[in-house]
């Protein structure tokens, strides 16, 4: 007898014999993810891409210090250090001084010593404890690149000050400490210029008189403890209350060093009128 429908095809396909393009059913099950395969490759690849372009970009603007400087990183926006020193990292003329052009390394171990407690504010080691050292050298160097340059009312105030300034006690105590009481000049360590010699003695120059105050106040009471050797320590607990203010206002008034040239990740396409940090003052020719 023939069989109605044929004999058995082994292997044949849904649509059709093998010749054909057939197949068993469970092959093409199997064969299916096979298929799928490079098409999930290229997906993860194209993923991976995007994600090391990504990564690439946020790196390179981290390492500019800006992201920090700017939104304050894990600090939070209200803890930006511009709130307090300014777009051009020049103080608010008050309790939060300069960071423009200061030295990196000082700027560097400022971060890490309010991160220990071996430097008291309250505010700053909050901000410190939040960053990670890596932030605290990036943001370091993004203000230790700004260039500085006096604010105009400083060098007018200065100017008018004029020879008494260069020979009143203050004066003579900066310039020439008092051997007696075994005070060195503290143009030894912070310049002439009040300039600053490298990363343990920052400038002084420009730096708000009632800050520089501040911090011999806090040196005497050892709230400030981030001095190789203690000399800032001994020297200021042989100050009276009017050398603390006197040298305070004398600094202050100090031309400091040659502005630093700045980066590009430090300088700003367009000048705002600022009274935080005197940024209405004119910009340095030739700054973009």
């Amino acid at each position: 007898m023939i069989p109605l429908h044929g004999p058995a095809r082994t292997g044949a396909g849904r649509f059709g014999t093998d010749r054909i393009g057939g197949g068993s059913e469970e092959a093409m099950i199997t064969a299916a993810p096979s298929r799928r395969r490079p098409l999930a490759g290229l997906a993860f690849l194209l993923l991976a891409a995007c994600g090391t372009a990504d990564r690439t970009a946020a790196d390179r603007f981290v390492e500019t210090g800006q992201l920090v400087a700017l939104s304050g990183g894990d600090a939070g926006a209200a803890s930006a250090c511009l709130v307090c020193h300014g777009v051009d990292g020049r103080g608010n003329g008050a309790g939060a001084p300069r960071l423009a052009g200061l030295d990196l390394g000082y700027l560097t171990a400022q971060l890490e010593a309010y991160a220990s407690g071996r430097r008291k504010n309250a505010e700053m080691e909050w901000i410190a404890k939040r960053l990670t050292p890596a932030d605290r050298q990036t943001v370091s160097a993004y203000y230790a690149a700004m260039p500085y340059q006096p604010a105009a009312a400083a060098a007018a105030a200065a100017g008018a000050a004029g020879a008494s300034a260069n020979t009143g006690p203050a004066a003579l105590l900066y310039q020439r400490g008092d051997a007696a009481r075994g005070l060195q000049p503290c143009a030894v360590c912070h310049g002439a210029a009040g300039e600053g010699v490298g990363a343990g003695n920052p400038a002084l120059g420009g730096q708000p008189a009632g800050y520089l105050s501040e911090q011999l106040i806090a040196w005497q009471k050892s709230e400030r403890r981030n001095d190789p050797g203690n000399v800032m320590l001994e020297i200021s607990r042989k100050l009276t209350p009017g050398e603390v203010a006197g040298l305070g206002a004398y600094a202050s008034g100090l031309p400091g060093g040659l502005p630093r040239p700045g980066s590009p990740a430090a300088s700003r396409s367009a000048h705002r009128d600022d009274p935080r940090n005197d940024a209405s003052a004119p910009r340095p020719r030739g700054a973009e």
